[in-house]
């Protein structure tokens, strides 16, 4: 993906076939990529580029997954970047004379996207511990069969080991929703959470809701929470424009969830269209002059629609093109007032750069704003309309789940034992099934893959017919979230849940288990419950407690698919999180 290039480093191995448009090739050498034959068989020919680039104490980038995609998880680690490194150990061995004396060290390096999605996402680029050759280079110059390739796979180990500390990582895309769902009801704004802690924070919320877990109450939040972000994306609405609609004062599981007024709702959409229109005619010059930019990045986003990566990569590329021809445009202009005098072009240059920075400065809460008047209109006209508008609970149901994820063909996947004895004895598919296998050619008995199907994209309803679901939701998804975290401080005190590794080696606790399917050891993590709920609060996380003075009543139980939560307890109330836990 073009973003993490621009984002870690202009230094980077790139295929030759890029090289071969003059105008990229000038462009790609001009900015320091390096020609990359993946064809060559020769490693010394493959990396020829890089330990020229290595032997001059350049720094080289290399991406060692191989291809940009979106899934919630690390899902490889290719050998190309330890072969690179531990080839380089060796030629330069060979060659002395030819390269520095100092040894290749690999610093692992991470970037996360706070919202890939969003407009002017925030970014987090994380570095690893340093790697050096010396536990490898003697097992890869050994002459034994087998013990360069060991070496290398080491390595690369290594390698995924210190990406999956610097990244977030959830075993399936449910569970990163739910983790994304709870973080932002438990944090105020999207800006009230350190960077420095957010890949931390985000890790330990995924671990949470990983499951499975003897917990009471774990499976219907994480359900609810699935629900409530399956609507939010089917009504083009976020929590975080959401939050200007106050909960309800009880979070009464018994009562049900009320909407806003009508009058209330208005009075949201005056107040924010209000304070827009104060604001933008100091914005509204700036952003007639950017339209085309923002036009263009939604034009590129629109072009792809299951794959997040590209559309970001999209949105940023169309919108440098648009601005590569706007900000020229608008310096010859200004130079050309002044005639083209020297004096005049600095002139022009510093007017060009201090209006760009002044829209940069601009622009983020204008877009906030912005996102939040249409969400108060689109509740507005949701709360406004009969009620028999709104879908049906057999046609909601289709949108109380989250779309499933195209994935991407040239991403390696584990496949199970039984997928494995599935592709090697192929067997043709029952009637109904999305794909069957059929004869290679007339007469032949050589059975290949059709390829599947095509789906038709889930159709999203007006968001009008949605509006009061989501918001029933949001408020589910809240009292769902609170009695869990009460059940978890209610816990025992030996009560723990799964953890990755590298936070259960800070945080908790590492246990050494056999694995009977792989006949190794391997290393599981695990956190104290307690220790987790006070590891959030200590970062900001507005954690519900119990606090039987603040209001009078109990707390009405929730019992769902057996989770036997019990009754009789004081109200849940939300109070500020404690800095002195």
């Amino acid at each position: 993906m073009m973003l993490d290039p621009a984002v870690l480093s202009v230094t980077f191995p790139h295929s030759p076939s890029l090289f071969a448009n003059p105008i990229v090739r000038y462009i790609l050498f001009s900015s320091g990529n390096i020609p990359v034959d993946r064809k060559s068989k020769d490693h010394q020919i493959l990396f020829k580029g890089t330990f020229e680039a290595l032997s001059k104490g350049h720094a080289v980038a290399l991406f060692p997954e191989g291809t940009s995609y979106t899934e919630p998880k690390i899902m490889q680690v290719k050998d190309g970047a330890a072969w690179a490194a531990l080839e380089y150990t060796k030629w330069r061995q060979e060659n002395p004379d030819s390269a520095p004396p100092q040894d290749v060290i690999i610093i692992p390096a991470s970037i996360v996207y706070t919202d890939k999605s969003k407009y002017r996402s925030d970014v987090v680029v994380e570095y690893g511990q340093p790697i050096t050759m010396d536990a490898y280079k003697e097992q890869f110059f050994s002459d034994v069969e087998g013990a360069p390739r060991a070496a290398v796979k080491r390595l690369t180990r290594a390698i995924e080991s210190e990406l999956l500390e610097a990244t977030i990582n959830a075993p399936d895309w449910n569970t990163l929703y739910a983790a994304r769902m709870a973080r932002d009801i438990l944090w105020e704004g999207s800006k009230s959470i350190n960077l420095d802690e957010f890949v931390v924070i985000s890790q330990t919320l995924a671990d949470l809701f990983s499951g499975p877990t003897a917990i009471p109450h774990f499976n219907t939040a994480k359900r609810n929470l699935l629900e409530y972000y399956s609507l939010l994306q089917s009504a083009h609405l976020s929590n975080p424009v959401l939050k200007s609609l106050p909960l309800p004062r009880s979070l009464d599981p018994n009562i049900p969830a009320p909407i806003p007024s009508r009058l209330y709702t208005l009075l949201l959409l005056v107040r924010d269209t209000i304070s827009a229109l104060i604001c933008l005619p100091f914005f509204l010059f700036p952003l007639v002059v950017h339209l085309p930019v923002y036009f263009m990045g939604q034009l590129g986003a629109r072009l792809v629609k299951d794959e997040e990566e590209t559309q970001a990569q999209n949105k940023v590329v169309f919108g440098l093109l648009s601005l590569a021809l706007i900000y020229p445009a608008a310096f010859f202009f200004l130079w050309g007032l002044l005639w083209y005098t020297p004096l005049g072009a600095l002139l022009a240059a510093g007017t060009v750069y201090l209006f760009a920075k002044y829209h940069n400065r601009m622009i983020d809460e204008n877009y906030n704003r912005g996102k939040r008047i249409l969400a108060a209109w689109r509740v507005l006209v949701g709360v406004w309309t009969p009620r028999r508008w709104d879908l049906s609970t057999a046609a909601l149901s289709q949108y109380t789940t989250p779309a499933p994820r195209r994935e991407n063909p040239w991403v390696e996947r584990t496949k199970t034992p039984e997928q494995r004895s599935r592709a090697s004895s192929p067997v043709p598919s029952s009637p109904g099934s999305s794909s069957s296998l059929t004869p290679s050619t007339p007469g032949s008995t050589n059975f290949v893959n059709e390829p599947p199907a095509k789906t038709r994209s889930r159709h999203r309803p007006p968001s009008r017919r949605l509006v009061r679901h989501v918001l029933k939701a949001r408020v589910e998804a809240v009292k769902a979230l609170a009695i869990f975290l009460d059940n978890i401080q209610r816990a025992p005190p030996s009560t723990e849940v799964k953890a990755s590794v590298h936070l259960a080696r800070n945080y908790g606790r590492l246990v050494e288990v056999n694995s009977p399917e792989t006949d190794t050891v391997e290393v599981e993590g695990w956190r104290d419950v307690h220790e987790v709920i006070r590891f959030l609060m200590r970062r900001g996380a507005n954690i519900p407690v119990l606090d039987s003075d603040a209001v009078d009543g109990e707390w009405a139980a929730l019992s769902s698919e057996g989770e036997g939560y019990t009754t009789g307890e004081p109200e849940t109330m939300w109070v500020p999180s404690s800095k002195d836990l």
